[in-house]
């Protein structure tokens, strides 16, 4: 007659070692060398008595870099958790059981020291040791995914489409506008894989959009080109909706005025007044201005980031 599958985890739990390994174990993840600090066991004894719970079905692992870290498997039979319960109230009385969980709060004092003293260490050049291992852009378009999945957003004046390729995995859908055909060009190739964005061919003062079509606009690095600003932004609040939101990345003020003649810039940047004034009279509340930290590697002039919403008219 085969054995009953409850007498093998009866079995596991028969030796009062393995029993306090699993009460450490059920609260906590630890290394095996963390385990020989709890229990005061050599690392064969720890490492064979772990095989034989994790044989029967009691602990799970998972690989961190080169060691293992351990706890008490998460799935386990309504059977082995009423016998687990009977087991751990005798178990967890003890004196050892006792001297163990103060062990484990120790060990777990030690991490966190360890912690606090890497930071402590590496406070100062912390950014740039964030930068070598993540890259710099990593922690801010992790941001993104704070966007809600169901906005519809306007790109307008979408350039190759570097935003509407950033943005579009966090969206419903992004409309992607820009009236250069070789932007347009290079924009349906980069964004060749995204179904979520839509091309389309329109100036800002005329954008191909239907009213009150987006959730979201995002004039980028665009407003200087256009000759009057005004207008523009008055359309953009045509095809908001009601409390949709604006997005306004620029320069301040500069006199750069080179980039009138190579680059076709109208206007030498904004300032939060210009802008903000512009913003009202077009419809727009809550008016935020924001300036933009210098990238140190940048040879242009500094940003801003100019937020508002839509109002009712319009």
């Amino acid at each position: 007659m085969t054995a009953l599958p409850i007498f093998d985890r009866m079995v596991a739990l028969s030796d009062l070692t393995r029993s306090r390994m699993l009460l450490v174990l059920e609260g906590n993840e630890l290394t095996v060398g963390e385990l020989c600090q709890v229990l005061q066991l050599p690392q064969s004894t720890v490492s064979r008595h772990l095989k034989v719970l994790g044989d029967e079905g009691w602990v799970a692992a998972r690989a961190e870099g080169t060691s293992r870290r351990y706890r008490m498997a998460d799935r386990v039979e309504s059977a082995a958790k009423q016998l687990w319960a009977i087991v751990r109230e005798q178990v967890v009385a003890t004196r050892t059981a006792r001297q163990d969980a103060a062990r484990v709060r120790s060990v777990l004092a030690e991490r966190r020291t360890r912690s606090q003293e890497f930071f402590s260490s590496t406070a100062g050049g912390w950014d740039r040791v964030r930068t070598e291992l993540f890259g710099a852009r990593a922690p801010l378009e992790a941001l993104l995914a704070l966007l809600d999945e169901t906005w519809v957003v306007g790109d307008l004046g979408c350039g190759t489409g570097q935003v509407s390729e950033t943005i579009a995995p966090f969206v419903r859908r992004v409309i992607a506008v820009d009236e250069s055909d070789a932007m347009l060009a290079a924009a349906r190739q980069r964004l060749a894989a995204c179904d979520t964005v839509e091309i389309r061919r329109g100036e800002l003062a005329a954008l191909p959009v239907e009213r009150h079509e987006l959730d979201v606009a995002i004039l980028s690095l665009v407003l200087h080109y256009v000759a009057d600003p005004p207008s523009a932004l008055a359309e953009v609040h045509r095809v908001l909706r009601p409390g949709g939101r604006l997005l306004v990345v620029d320069m301040m003020p500069h006199d750069r005025e080179e980039y009138r003649q190579t680059m076709g810039h109208v206007w030498q940047g904004f300032s939060a007044e210009q802008l903000g004034g512009w913003l009202k009279d077009a419809g727009f509340e809550r008016v935020r201005h924001h300036p933009l930290p210098p990238d140190p590697d940048a040879k242009g002039p500094s940003l801003f980031a100019t937020s508002a919403r839509a109002g009712r008219a319009g």
